[in-house]
């Protein structure tokens, strides 16, 4: 389900991933990605403490599954969703190589992450919100796997051209994320700028909005 290639070739299968599976997987894992995507400084600008449980949907290979499990420590839980089978074998790999014990790979599916309601205490998405069906639906399906307090945190690319990063018309605006996070029940409480190409939206459940 994660994808933060370049321009793509060879068109696009499941789950709107690219159909070349190992170019997809490169470009997730370039080491020159870090100089735009920030990951430690992203993760730590999330705020985690230990113990936390978060979940990333669409988390590919684990570029940042990795990151958060270090941030919410042994006794913290990482819920690592994707609607991949390949790419979570290829994360299963990669934690086990690495000795990551805190870590659930959970095969979902483009409409339904399979987590437990109320549980988390963030739910991260990156560069993957223009693959849900339905986007305000299923912003609303995130939302409630929240516990009290709990944040959505949404990073994608700007709608323009940029260096990396998918055709500019597969990309969703800032402004019309925000549109649907509202018809979801969110609200942005805090938006770190530091990314080059990118938005960072930290978001909150309206308390009127209830579970619907």
């Amino acid at each position: 389900m994660h994808r933060h290639g370049h321009g793509v070739a060879g068109g696009f299968g499941a789950h709107g991933n690219p159909r070349d599976f190992e170019l997809m997987l490169g470009r997730l894992e370039d080491p020159g990605r870090a100089r735009w995507q920030r990951p430690d400084r992203l993760v730590r600008a999330l705020g985690l403490r230990r113990g936390q449980k978060v979940a990333e949907i669409g988390a590919g290979s684990g570029y940042f599954v990795r990151r958060l499990a270090r941030a919410v420590g042994a006794r913290g839980r990482v819920y690592a969703v994707d609607a991949e089978p390949r790419m979570l074998a290829v994360l299963v790999e990669k934690l086990r190589r690495r000795g990551i014990g805190n870590v659930t790979p959970v095969l979902g599916l483009d409409g339904d992450p399979f987590l437990p309601e109320r549980a988390l205490d963030l739910v991260l998405v990156v560069n993957t919100y223009h693959h849900f069906p339905g986007g305000p639906r299923y912003l609303r399906r995130l939302r409630r796997l929240l516990r009290p307090g709990g944040r959505i945190v949404n990073v994608d690319f700007h709608r323009r051209e940029t260096p990396v990063g998918p055709p500019v018309e597969r990309r969703v605006a800032r402004e019309r994320f925000l549109a649907d996070a509202r018809r979801a029940g969110l609200r942005l409480v805090r938006e770190p700028t530091f990314l080059p190409y990118q938005y960072f939206l930290i978001l909150n459940p309206l308390a009127r909005s209830g579970r619907s």
